[in-house]
């Protein structure tokens, strides 16, 4: 049992660990990634602008020909084509300004005192060094696809033709803004041309990686340092209730023991006292209450061998183990007005303890046979993959779920009234529980429309 309850203890503290290692992990990613996508998206949105506004500063000439994309510029004869396009031409991307804020840079916001060299608060997107050293690609296209012109940033990572190409698939799936590859994207429709920009991620995403992986192996042993913290800590945690619990079962057996010495002695003076005064109601009274006293010592003895006592284990035939406990408690049941029904099949083999696995069958139907309310009780025995499950049936009352929690605690009674008159101190369904458990297996309760029924799971042989 206490196994158990160090397993539970040990799972908890591990799925609380990693479902809060898991959380922390999921909402660090999405925080970094959303702050991450939303400062590259604005600076990608200023480098359009940028770009936008540029178009606008060139000469009337220059924005004549961007209105009229493919047609040459005033002053070139027919045939004649400019390699360098006159400034303020479509394609031409913004200038990144430099520190000083000189060329393309909007003009410094004047600081409140007004002094000389003042700092404004924020400097311009345009300004910061992020937006300085981030690559930033843009290509010019009309309104029949042709590419105007290319900027790759002077960079080797991507060509004009891969640009170009990348341009014209985003302008097929008609989108406004997204992600592909490494690269976020902005689609601006101008006049006489349309204007896809580009800002590469390579870096931060590489970034984010690093960062994925080193939180990974950081909280992976974090992890398996506090599975070895938790197992120690609920060794100690059990470790008081194990003490407890052993010595528990040590007074019961060795109690049960010196016990049954002075039970003993006097059912014997008790016969003897009868031969000499002959019937008598206060003798009755002390034979009726020692053997009472009898049956409740050899109980406790039942269960403290079977839950602390090792028994030899053997290949059991359990569908013929259950079918004769089913016999022998067909005279009972029809004592009582019950019929047993049986349906028990064939051939299932247990290993297990043949006196413990009686016992657990007898308790079963013992229970079914006393406290059912109907005519019928239903036992049966079935394989269900690498189990032995047996079933016992019979009509009742719904148990309360608080008392179903503690159905199979050691001296615990349904009807609390009865206290021991019918020679059953609540020990059957804690010895069954018992046999249960030591041949691996588990059994349970269920009130399902009016019945109750008792489920017992053992490991078949194969």
């Amino acid at each position: 049992m206490f196994k158990k309850t160090r397993r539970k203890i040990i799972v908890s503290i591990m799925a609380a660990l990693i479902l809060l290692f898991g959380a922390a992990l999921s909402v660090i990613l999405a925080a970094s990634y959303r702050e991450i996508g939303q400062k590259n998206t604005e600076m990608l949105k200023r480098y359009v602008d940028l770009y936008y506004l540029e178009q606008q500063a060139g000469d009337p000439e220059a924005q004549d020909a961007d209105a009229r994309p493919g047609q040459p510029p005033e002053g070139g004869g027919p045939g004649e084509r400019s390699d360098q396009p006159p400034e303020g031409e479509a394609g031409t991307p913004p200038e990144k300004p430099s520190s000083d804020g000189e060329t393309g840079a909007p003009p410094e916001k004047p600081s409140s005192d007004g002094g000389p060299g003042a700092q404004h608060e924020k400097p311009p997107l345009e300004n910061q060094p992020d937006y300085q050293l981030s690559t930033f690609y843009s290509v010019a296209l009309d309104k029949d696809g042709t590419v105007l012109a290319v900027d790759d940033g002077d960079k080797d990572v991507y060509s004009e033709e891969d640009l170009s190409g990348i341009a014209k698939e985003i302008l097929a799936e008609s989108k406004d803004s997204g992600k592909t590859d490494h690269l976020t994207y902005i689609v601006s429709r101008r006049p006489g041309y349309t204007l896809v920009a580009f800002m590469d991620n390579t870096v931060a995403e590489g970034n984010m990686s690093t960062l994925l992986r080193n939180y990974l192996i950081v909280g992976g042993a974090a992890v398996v340092i506090l599975f070895f913290i938790s197992l120690m800590i609920s060794k100690r945690i059990v470790r008081p209730l194990e003490e407890n619990d052993r010595k528990q079962k040590q007074f019961i057996s060795d109690a049960s023991h010196e016990l049954k010495t002075p039970v003993a002695v006097i059912s014997t003076n008790a016969e003897l006292l009868e031969r000499e005064i002959g019937n008598n109601e206060w003798l009755d009274n002390i034979r009726y209450e020692n053997e009472r006293m009898d049956v409740l010592i050899k109980q406790l003895l039942d269960l403290s061998r079977t839950e602390s006592a090792e028994v030899p284990m053997e290949p059991v035939d359990f569908s013929r183990l259950v079918a004769g406990e089913t016999l022998a408690f067909e005279t009972l049941a029809f004592e009582n007005g019950r019929e047993i029904r049986s349906d028990l099949e064939d051939g299932i083999t247990v290993t297990g303890n043949r006196v413990q696995l009686t016992q657990l069958v007898s308790v079963l139907l013992d229970n079914a046979v006393r406290h059912s309310t109907g005519p019928e009780i239903r036992i049966s025995l079935k394989r269900q993959g690498h189990h032995a499950v047996l079933e016992v049936t019979n009509d009742g009352e719904e148990i309360p779920r608080e008392k179903m929690a503690h159905l199979f605690d050691r001296f615990y009674r349904v009807d609390e009234a009865r206290g021991g008159e019918d020679r059953h101190y609540g020990l059957g369904l804690a010895i069954a529980k018992a046999v249960a458990e030591k041949h691996g297996g588990s059994i349970h309760v269920a009130c399902p429309e009016g019945k109750v029924q008792f489920t017992v799971s053992v490991p078949a042989k194969n």
